[in-house]
């Protein structure tokens, strides 16, 4: 776990460094999804659903604010179904025009919601948005999910109805609203997620709120857990086809981004979790402390240790040299230490053993310290300085 924390400490520093290039980056990859989805549903008109008209629609919308990237969708999703039929595309623009003047401009940052939704059920995964927000949003989120859910069931219905509604021509017009209308918004099916995402997104938010130990994590297991019981019982009652393996492994999923979220946002200790209480003069209160985790990078020390020169010279010494100029220093240095005595003649002031170990005593000096300095390299330093 702590290499977890120290990653994440790392990406971090990283996002803090380039936020402008990985949020343009983001943004970018998110419009590109959306688009690339919209044209592959609704590839009615081609001319939109050439690629690079994509691409250079994802790229326009990366430097502009998020808002923009909605309302880009919408209109692309109208021309595409203008394609189709002009009174789908009509209803579908009020049905967005209520959206946004009842929610998306008040609320600009969560807009993101609604493209996340119709994105999640094409990678059928639709449980985890309601989760994620459920753990990072506010209830306000449930509002997105809904207007997201009703896109995305729009989209589909064209989608598989669209040859129907082609050779129907200008005179079947109403009865292609009407239809249109009844299948999107009396979807049972449509009724069973929206329902199951309310209950899911409300869920995890209180029980992520309540001071327990490893909230985030109940709140994620709790959230799956709603999410297939309310969805296989609606399935039940309502007789909706539903696929049982997309339902659990979406919740799996939801579970899973539940807990990168939980790691992003909210790592604490409950080891070492603290009870404290103190008091004014009006109130009592007791507090729950639960301490953050955090692990400092491991700093890494390089020793740079320097190898000895392959290509070092090597001095030879001459022992007799050194005997001789040994000999010769201490004779001259005996002759100055002659004393005079009373009569007049010089007495040598050492005998000559003492004079033959001595000069021994000295060579073997010399020799040892020549020796000592080529191992330590200290002659080489003095030629240096």
């Amino acid at each position: 776990m702590d290499n977890l924390y120290v990653i994440k400490g790392q990406i971090q520093q990283v996002y803090a460094k380039y936020s402008k290039f990985i949020d343009k980056g983001v943004q970018f990859i998110l419009a590109l999804a959306v688009f690339y989805m919209i044209n592959h549903d609704l590839g009615f008109m081609s001319l939109l659903s050439n690629p690079l008209i994509t691409v250079g629609l994802a790229v326009i919308c990366a430097f502009l604010p998020m808002i923009v990237t909605v309302l880009a969708a919408a209109v692309l999703i109208l021309v595409q179904m203008a394609a189709v039929s002009l009174g789908i595309m009509a209803v579908t623009a009020v049905v967005f025009v209520i959206m946004f003047v009842f929610y998306v401009r008040f609320s600009p940052k969560t807009a993101v919601v609604i493209l996340l939704m119709p994105l999640a059920f094409m990678f059928h995964i639709p449980y985890v948005i309601p989760v994620a927000f459920g753990l990072v949003g506010t209830p306000a989120s449930v509002v997105p999910v809904i207007c997201g859910t009703v896109v995305y069931y729009m989209i589909d219905y064209v989608k598989t109805s669209a040859s129907a509604l082609e050779s129907g021509g200008a005179e079947g017009m109403i009865s292609q609203v009407m239809t249109y209308l009844q299948q999107v918004f009396q979807n049972r099916e449509m009724i069973v997620m929206i329902l199951a995402f309310v209950i899911v997104l409300f869920l995890v938010y209180q029980i992520r709120r309540m001071s327990v130990s490893h909230a985030w994590k109940s709140a994620s297991a709790a959230g799956a857990v709603a999410g297939i019981v309310i969805v296989a019982a609606g399935s039940a009652v309502l007789d909706v086809k539903v696929s049982y393996p997309e339902l659990i492994l979406g919740n799996v999923a939801a579970v899973i981004v539940g807990l990168i979220l939980e790691l992003l946002f909210f790592a604490v200790d409950y080891s070492r979790t603290e009870s404290v209480q103190y008091e004014d003069d009006e109130y009592y209160y007791y507090v729950k402390a639960v301490p953050k985790i955090v692990v400092a990078a491991p700093e890494k020390t390089v020793k740079r240790i320097n190898r000895r020169a392959e290509n070092q010279e090597t001095e030879i010494i001459n022992t007799d040299e050194i005997r001789r100029k040994s000999a010769e220093s201490a004779g001259a240095k005996e002759e100055g230490e002659k004393k005079p005595n009373k009569t007049g003649s010089s007495v040598r002031s050492r005998s000559p053993r003492k004079k033959e170990s001595r000069i021994t005593g000295n060579m073997d000096q010399l020799l040892l310290t020549r020796s000592l300095q080529k191992e330590l390299h200290l002659d080489e330093e003095e030629r240096n300085d």
